[in-house]
């Protein structure tokens, strides 16, 4: 790096307000200077030489900035050096309520309102899953800095709230680390932000004062370790760095906040921390200084390496636009300034002595060809060589492996290792091909159906092959297939494994709902029933004709004596076939019609790939013709004209234009498929959110018509027993909306402008939930003390309810 970037980049960002003192704060053009002017207090004489305007030169000032401007300004750059070894901090520097806390977490409601944390774990993972070569780790750890005592926020805390590990800070030649504190490894982005999320909102200290409702009382830092190995130097080469991200509690004017008792006593620690920060940064600006005190105090400790060691520091200076704060405003651009002064000495953090471990594994090698070739001269082995296999030998290998499993011959001889993994490659290979070929003779015979998939089992039903009680019918002239089934219905209770076939859509109609599965292990589970596509494929004509009509036609239940309500609730099959016939008619409707859509789309799909696979061949044959072309050309000599320009003949020509519209249809034929794949995902979601939307409302009908017993449904009539307010027990936890709704909807509306955010809103999603949770066992403890009432979810008053 050069020398400039060695040095400490300093940043400004005001923070938003309607009282912006215009005539006190300008900004210079270039964005990169701020000038502070005060008027002269008349009241102190015509004699006053007390400085009014000062001028300060930064790196940037972020006004009126977004999130993600002032994260492409502030951190970007930084996060893709810690990424290939270079340590980072970022530091959030300023008076209280100046938008520190803000800038460096953000706010969780909204995603693009997260800080530089949120952003710079999401930064990592995306680099990490691009990543090929170095196998990266990803670690973070949380600390807490409260009244000069050290305080992990990730870790698990006993019941009297104290960890169990004593913290400290401990220097050694790699550097500062603090003893006792919890580093989690975290493999997706959701979870670092569940674990930030949680720390962040439940354990940090906060209090309340004039100036800040929500104020910091504790310094964090949120620390980011990435280590990566690379592969190919797996023993030789590792790369560590961390990201050190520092939210500084606010500096505080007593006068202005009106702090006392516990708060009082926390600003007397913040403001005495902070001022020791400053004394190191002032020692470590004077190159004069032999001593810098950093033992001081926890903070100036912990970031040792941060200022002015083997780190890219950048600071952010959070300073508020209004004219009463200008003394503080002062004071934050004079530390933005000194921090300017320091300089770093990043290097990357890489491990290894490549040169070494190769001479090492060399003369190893030596030494065991050495011991090898003794090893066999004594032996009576002088023949025996430890090369690679040729082609030849392997094909030998390959030939006394099959004469081996025919009873060719009884043994193998064992010349080399090489040879032996030969042969065992060979025996896999084998034992794979016949895998396959079992594997296509199954799905050849058989097929695969869900119990729970509803009309697959009532058009099954309607072929004959299953009764009821869903199991095979075992008829006289059905003997070939009860004997082909008998293998599997005794091993039904195995595990088994299945995947969609590649060729068939996802759960198409009746007919592809019956369509064959790989069967990976070959054993169905319990819920899964095994048909043999003979006798379905008797039926598939009379299916695919007219799907309507067979969705309508059901099985007639059997007759009851009571004809109001049955004795016992018809099977879920049969009243599937009724609810699609009655009240989900206009869901069943939209349902297929998404589905012929979704079936015309990959057709098409598919005819525009096999035209896209027959021009490249086309494009393929037509350049080996011109590379041809080319070589007669330049072996016969090359003709040019007056201008210097080859003379190609009619028929080169030719193949040049033909390549030409090749290469033109080709690039609209590209685009079709992409666009038909886009639709295709859009119809697929269509259909599966008709499909859950389907179910859903049959289990909800299902319920109301056959499961609430008669006096229920007599007291939810208007005028029953039931009246409003009266809400029974087990319903009393769901008169909020769920979290889990409240997040697909949320999907509906947000991901699809920015599929980047799924990983934020989860974690988001999860905290939410466990704080829910909380509340409502604090809620039915405050209800078992008081029986009949039952306190609801953000009211005041208690709900009543009626046991039924």
């Amino acid at each position: 790096m050069d020398a400039v970037d060695k040095r400490v980049r300093a940043f400004v960002r005001v923070k938003p307000t309607a009282d912006f003192a215009q005539d006190v704060i300008k900004f210079g053009p270039d964005n990169k200077s701020i000038d502070i002017y005060i008027k002269k207090d008349a009241k102190k004489g015509v004699v006053n030489n007390k400085q009014t305007d000062w001028s300060f030169r930064l790196d940037g000032v972020l006004h009126n900035t977004s999130q993600e401007l002032a994260y492409e300004t502030v951190a970007k750059k930084l996060v893709s050096e810690a990424l290939i070894g270079y340590n980072g901090t970022i530091m959030c520097y300023g008076q209280t309520g100046a938008g520190k806390t803000y800038t460096m977490t953000g706010a969780t409601a909204e995603y693009k309102h997260r800080g530089i944390i949120p952003r710079a774990i999401q930064q990592v993972f995306k680099a990490t899953a691009q990543s090929v070569d170095p196998f990266v780790t990803v670690r973070i750890s949380y600390l807490e800095i409260y009244n000069e005592t050290l305080f992990d926020l990730l870790a698990t805390v006993t019941s009297n709230g104290t960890s169990d590990v004593p913290m400290a800070v401990v220097d050694c030649p790699q550097g500062v680390y603090v003893k006792g504190l919890s580093i989690h490894s975290v493999s997706h982005e959701e979870d670092a932000l569940n674990l930030l999320f949680e720390a962040g909102e439940t354990n940090r200290v906060i209090a309340e004062h004039t100036l800040n409702k929500n104020s910091s009382r504790s310094h964090c830092i949120f620390t980011i370790y990435i280590e990566s190995r690379f592969r190919v130097f797996s023993d030789v080469k590792c790369v560590n760095s961390k990201i050190n991200l520092i939210d500084l509690a606010g500096s505080e004017r007593l006068s202005k906040t009106g702090s006392e008792g516990q708060v009082l006593k926390e600003a007397t620690y913040i403001n005495k921390s902070l001022s020791f920060l400053e004394q190191i940064i002032v020692a470590l600006a004077d190159p004069k200084r032999d001593h810098i005190p950093f033992r001081q105090s926890k903070l100036t400790h912990v970031l040792k390496d941060s200022l002015g060691g083997n780190c890219n520091t950048v600071l952010v200076a959070n300073i508020c636009g209004e004219a009463v704060h200008v003394e503080e405003t002062l004071s934050s651009l004079r530390f933005a300034t000194r921090m300017k002064w320091i300089t770093t000495e990043p290097v990357i953090n890489e491990t290894y002595d490549r040169e070494g471990t190769v001479k090492a594994l060399e003369k190893e090698i030596i030494l065991l060809k050495q011991e090898l070739a003794m090893h066999d001269s004594l032996g009576n082995r002088s023949l025996v060589t430890y090369d690679p296999l040729t082609d030849i030998q392997i094909a030998e290998i390959k030939s006394q492996v099959h004469r081996y499993l025919k009873g060719g011959i009884d043994e193998i001889d064992i010349v080399n290792v090489r040879q032996v993994q030969e042969v065992f490659k060979q025996f896999k290979l084998i034992v794979s091909q016949q895998e396959h070929e079992v594997e296509a003779r199954l799905r050849s015979k058989y097929a695969l159906i869900d119990k729970n998939d509803f009309a697959a089992v009532a058009a099954v039903r309607k072929a004959g092959v299953v009764d009821v009680d869903g199991h095979l019918v075992q008829e006289e002239d059905r003997r070939d297939f009860g004997t082909r089934t008998a293998p599997f219905a005794s091993r039904r209770g195995g595990k088994k494994k299945s995947r969609r076939s590649n060729e068939q859509p996802k759960k198409e109609r009746i007919g592809s709902s019956l369509s064959r599965r790989d069967l990976d292990g070959f054993l169905p589970s319990k819920s899964q029933v095994i048909i043999p596509t003979k006798d379905l494929d008797m039926k598939e004509g009379a299916r695919n004709q007219d799907t309507a009509d067979i969705d309508a036609e059901v099985s007639k239940p059997a007759p009851v004596e009571d004809s109001q309500q049955p004795s016992s609730p018809p099977s879920k099959p049969l009243a599937f076939e009724q609810f699609k016939e009655e009240c989900g008619s206009e869901i069943n409707r939209i349902f297929k019609e998404n589905k012929s859509i979704l079936l015309a789309r990959k057709k098409r799909s598919s005819t525009v790939a096999q035209r896209i696979n027959f021009i490249k061949h086309e494009m393929e044959g037509i350049k080996k013709a011109l590379e041809a072309q080319k070589q007669e050309r330049w072996q016969q000599g090359e003709y040019v004209d007056d201008k210097g320009q080859i003379i190609i003949d009619e028929k080169e020509f030719l193949l040049i234009m033909k390549l030409k519209d090749l290469k033109e249809e080709y690039r609209s034929g590209y685009a079709e498929l992409q666009d038909l794949k886009a639709e295709i995902q859009y119809c697929q979601h269509l259909v599966d959110q008709c499909r859950n939307k389907l179910i859903s409302e049959f289990e909800i009908w299902y319920s109301e018509s056959f499961l609430i017993p008669k006096d229920v449904q007599e007291a939810l009539k208007p005028g029953g027993n039931i009246r409003p307010g009266m809400i029974p027990i087990n319903r009393v936890t769901c008169l909020e909306e769920d979290e889990q709704e409240r997040f697909e909807r949320m999907q509906e509306t947000t991901l699809p402008a920015c599929p980047a955010s799924l990983s934020f809103y989860k974690a988001k999603m999860k905290t939410d939930q466990k704080h829910t949770y909380a509340r409502t066992m604090s809620s039915l403890e405050q209800m078992r003390k008081k029986p009949g009432l039952v306190a609801a979810a953000g009211k005041n008053k208690p709900l009543s309810f009626l046991h039924v």
